[in-house]
């Protein structure tokens, strides 16, 4: 039988109670406490009025509550919306607004500095804090359009009410992604497609009930969330962690004797530089990369460091969970590959005709089968674009299957392995996020000194890649004033690294800004810089 999102807690609630599912800081949580956490959720939500498929937002830090609140969500028979907590409060209330959230689980300090720019989210109705205050606490409040509750309150509901039923192919979660253009993208995920993922991921990882996976990516992130949903499927533990410093991981590590770690390329960058005690090289036993391409130097540092650990070096999409993954075995005989399809997907590479390319022939990277995600909330034509006919369904079969078609190209080799070449679009891909140029340009647009602006990805030694913004000016303007106004006004991953100033900005044939002419002609810059 197919599982709920939440189902894979209440199975390991109902044979391991005992077992430790979470870790925060000095504290830990059995399966049996934190089926009985989200139990509370569920039944305050419901207590609200929660009807079927209501959003649900957390703007947190990676607590407890926060977990509590994402399975307590799906488990009332609503959608929830992780937030990225590192998101400015114009950013956070798009998201609130755009999938119409009806309930917002935040902290008083978070819900302080989003202040009257939840006026713009109308349907918002509830804000629960995660705070134990005084009753005088929300009538603080009392003149908002929304009614504001202490965790304590939401979660002491008197009688039980039942959640609302569910099946497997209904929407579970949003998950918000940058797109080429515009505004983020709400990436509508079914129960199916989570517990799917986590399965799946588990089996070529080998996990079981003995790891302890640390989870210190955001869970706004598919890949942060999937520590949770891919420990959870297996009755292992999970340790919750936003850290400040690189070591701050490793002491991690070695303070819980974490098993399995996963992480972005600037993060690996950094923890290779490091000095790994040898606790953490006897309990490590694997390290999954996802989020842009390792650098080989890297990967080989933490195979030194850690010669007993496995490296997984994986592909992934927002819209399809994960894609490939290279198995530990293959990284000297093959050191750039993505690898193949993980268990239960299939990655085709067409030409744009859909037709199958041949070995070394650039195309197309096409990813079907039950990981496809449910297309972009409320947005039919981003959707039309990105999920599409599957080039590989049987022409029998009357009803259409829908591939996601990623716009990364890439070609496999003769033994069917894959490559990464390019993006076919303009996103940026740095520290591991994806950047839509246009919404670091729209934040720069609002400086009346600005006439023109591009933000351009460039090649960078640790990130991936890097912002650089060019612009021109009505007026003059140091950049460090322009600088200063993006870390207001943008999260730190979209801030530039490096902005320029020109006279006059150059223009293709048809009038727009010559993007890939910039590109060209800045792209050593910054390896220039560092050396």
């Amino acid at each position: 039988m197919s599982e709920l999102i939440h189902q894979l807690i209440s199975q390991q609630a109902a044979h391991v109670p005992s077992s430790v599912a979470l870790l925060f800081k000095d504290d830990q949580l059995s399966y049996a406490e934190l089926q009985h956490q989200i139990d509370l959720v569920s039944n305050g939500l419901m207590a609200l009025g929660l009807k079927p498929d209501d959003r649900i937002a957390t703007y947190l830090p990676k607590l407890p509550q926060t977990v509590f609140s994402l399975f307590g969500a799906a488990h009332a028979g609503g959608v929830f919306v992780p937030v990225n907590p590192l998101l400015k409060p114009k950013q956070v209330a798009y998201i609130l607004d755009d999938c119409d959230v009806k309930v917002l689980i935040t902290s008083t300090q978070r819900l302080q500095s989003l202040g009257e720019i939840l006026r713009c989210c109308p349907k918002l109705q509830t804000v629960v804090v995660v705070e134990d205050e005084h009753p005088e606490f929300e009538s603080n409040y009392s003149e908002s359009s929304y009614s504001v509750y202490s965790w304590t309150n939401f979660t002491s509901s008197g009688h039980i009410i039942a959640p609302h039923p569910r099946i497997d192919s209904d929407m579970a979660a949003i998950l918000y992604t940058s797109g080429s253009t515009g505004n983020p993208k709400g990436v509508v995920l079914s129960h199916k497609n989570m517990a799917t993922g986590a399965k799946s991921v588990a089996s070529y990882l080998n996990n079981t009930q003995e790891d302890c996976l640390l989870a210190a990516l955001p869970f706004s992130f598919d890949y942060g969330l999937s520590q949770l949903t891919t420990a959870f499927s297996v009755g292992a533990s999970v340790v919750l962690m936003d850290y400040l410093l690189p070591r701050d991981v490793i002491r991690a590590i070695q303070k819980h004797k974490v098993t399995g770690l996963a992480a972005v390329p600037p993060l690996w960058n950094q923890l290779a530089q490091l000095e790994w005690p040898e606790e953490t090289a006897e309990s490590l036993r694997y390290m999954t990369n996802s989020g842009g391409a390792m650098p080989q130097a890297t990967t080989n540092k933490l195979r030194a460091a850690l010669p007993s650990t496995q490296v997984f070096l994986m592909y992934g999409l927002t819209e399809a969970f994960r894609s490939t993954y290279l198995p530990p075995d293959q990284i000297d005989i093959r050191p750039t590959s993505m690898g193949k399809a993980i268990p239960n997907a299939q990655v085709l590479v067409v030409r744009p005709d859909g037709t199958e390319c041949e070995p070394g022939e650039p195309g197309e990277l096409v990813h079907r089968g039950s990981l496809v995600s449910m297309g972009y909330w409320n947005d039919h034509e981003k959707t039309a674009e990105r999920f599409k006919p599957s080039p590989a369904k049987p022409e029998g079969i009357p009803l259409t299957e829908i591939a996601v078609w990623s716009g990364d190209q890439v070609q496999k080799d003769e033994e069917g392995f894959l490559y990464f070449i390019s993006r076919m679009d303009e996103m940026i891909k740095t520290s591991g996020y994806r950047v839509s140029p246009s919404e670091v340009e729209e934040a720069i647009y609002a400086l009346p000194a600005i006439k023109e602006a591009a933000a351009i990805g460039l090649a960078h030694p640790t990130l991936g890649q890097a912002i650089l913004l060019v612009a021109t000016l009505t007026e003059d303007t140091p950049t460090t004033s322009i600088l200063k106004y993006c870390k207001k006004e943008l999260p730190n991953f979209m801030v530039p690294q490096e902005i320029i100033i020109l006279d006059g900005m150059p223009h293709n044939q048809n009038g727009k800004i010559d993007r890939k002419l910039l590109a060209s002609e800045y792209s050593d810059l910054f390896q220039e810089m560092e050396a």
